[in-house]
């Protein structure tokens, strides 16, 4: 099929938000179109530590394609991501660095656990793995799997991603998010 061939009726287009149109402009509120901005442009930080960073892998590669999700960029720089996506056995000895990149992340910032064993200790109950890494780092959306297959990763980013659409400018100042954050002893 050529390009000629294909009609405006083929191309599923992204929604237009919620506002008033007119010939030459469009006007919406501020927290819709940077929720949009930020919901399509997401930058992960993958903290991978056993099988389940091998299927992020699959994720990432042709097949399934994470970058039609605006997620290409891989960022290994706590200070440069938004989204961390903790994949694997976290062993309590690890808690306080995943902790660590986590406060590196600057506002605003979300978390995804993925697999079993990030969100819940998996199959390990065992003295030393964390048991969910919500007993250190507050998590936005969980991923069910052992390990999960790139599908079910891919819906975990765009579960965050309708999140993040969603979240007021404001939210992160809230004192219902200052409160979460002092549940978990964060600055």
């Amino acid at each position: 099929m050529s390009n000629s061939e294909i009609k405006k009726s083929d191309i599923k287009m992204a929604d237009t938000p919620e506002g008033y149109e007119g010939n030459g402009f469009f006007a919406t509120k501020l927290d819709t179109v940077v929720g949009l901005a930020r919901a399509n442009s997401l930058w992960p930080l993958p903290f991978a530590t056993s099988c389940c960073g091998i299927e992020f892998m699959a994720t990432m590669a042709s097949h399934y394609d994470v970058a039609r999700f605006g997620s290409e960029r891989m960022s290994f720089s706590p200070r440069q991501a938004d989204m961390l996506l903790v994949m694997g056995t976290i062993a309590k000895k690890m808690a306080p660095i995943l902790r660590q990149v986590y406060e590196q992340m600057s506002e605003p910032r979300w978390v995804i656990a993925v697999g079993a064993c990030a969100s819940s200790g998996g199959v390990f109950d065992t003295y030393s793995v964390l048991q969910g890494i919500d007993k250190v780092i507050p998590v936005d959306v969980y991923v069910p799997g052992c390990p999960p297959r790139p599908e079910q990763i891919l819906d975990g980013i765009m579960k965050l991603q309708d999140i993040v659409k969603n979240e007021s400018v404001r939210r992160r100042n809230s004192p219902e998010y200052k409160e979460l954050l002092a549940s978990y002893n964060i600055t």
